[in-house]
């Protein structure tokens, strides 16, 4: 633990708080203008990849150039293209269902309570969870077996990801698709894809930190969170009670796996 540079590191969390906040406060400020909370959504994955560029520049002269660089690439793929997929989902609607019951609640100025309950919250969030991508960033010595290990964890995840999102923009395309339950392809495996990747991602990339035990000691906490927020919070959970009143929503969480891929039961 003694090759870890606390100080630096130290100073590294400080300015990543700093990208995340900036991030979310210019999200911010342009919803104002726009009159839509929904595009907090897209800022998701721009956070983490301004926090990753961030520590890349702030961790010169520390860890593995190799693996600070791979770290930052992998971080900027999954952000950018995630934060594409939601901007083209939501091109052309309104606000989203879900911030529209939070803030048809709120006390005082919505606009206010945006602010905190969401723009903040979340740009506390990317801070947190990521902590791998910063860690990983100030670990010394050159790319272990476990470390390319985490890169293939990241690439199955972010496959599995983008192939379901694909899969769904699809079957929602076709009008004769309109109500009904999307199982085929990844969805008949599991009934969250996309959060299944995500799911691979992040502890994909606590395994690239995962060479270093000080960095991997700090990490930890990263993708057990994403991994509860994936799985018991604003996921799979809220997704569900959302769709639970559809048709056939009961006959298809019957035969499909409810997170980890399986082959579907019989029908």
């Amino acid at each position: 633990m003694s090759g870890f540079p606390w100080g630096a590191f130290a100073v590294n969390l400080g300015l990543a708080a700093a990208a995340a906040l900036a991030v979310m406060l210019g999200t911010f400020a342009l919803a104002l203008r726009l009159g839509v909370h929904r595009i907090v959504d897209v800022a998701w994955g721009i956070g983490f990849t301004a926090v990753a560029a961030v520590t890349l520049a702030a961790s010169a002269g520390h860890g593995d150039p190799a693996r600070r660089v791979l770290v930052t690439v992998l971080t900027a793929v999954w952000g950018l293209r995630l934060a594409a997929h939601i901007a083209r989902r939501g091109r052309g609607h309104g606000e989203d269902s879900r911030y529209e019951a939070m803030l048809a609640k709120a006390p005082g100025n919505r606009n206010a309570y945006a602010l905190r309950m969401v723009y903040l919250l979340q740009g506390g969030l990317v801070w947190l969870v990521s902590l791998p991508v910063q860690a990983a960033q100030y670990v010394p010595g050159a790319l272990s077996p476990l470390a390319l290990a985490g890169t293939a964890l990241w690439a199955a995840g972010l496959c599995f990801e983008a192939v379901g999102d694909a899969q769904l923009a699809r079957f929602k395309a076709d009008p004769a698709h309109r109500g009904r339950i999307m199982d085929r392809g990844l969805w008949a495996w599991t009934r969250h894809p996309n959060y299944f990747g995500d799911f691979c991602v992040w502890w994909g990339l606590f395994l690239l930190a995962c060479d270093e035990p000080a960095a991997a000691a700090v990490s930890l906490v990263s993708p057990v969170v994403m991994s509860l927020l994936l799985t018991r919070g604003s996921g799979k959970r809220l997704l569900e009670q959302h769709m639970r009143d559809r048709p056939g929503w009961a006959e298809y969480a019957a035969r499909t796996s409810g997170f980890f891929p399986r082959p579907p039961k019989s029908r």
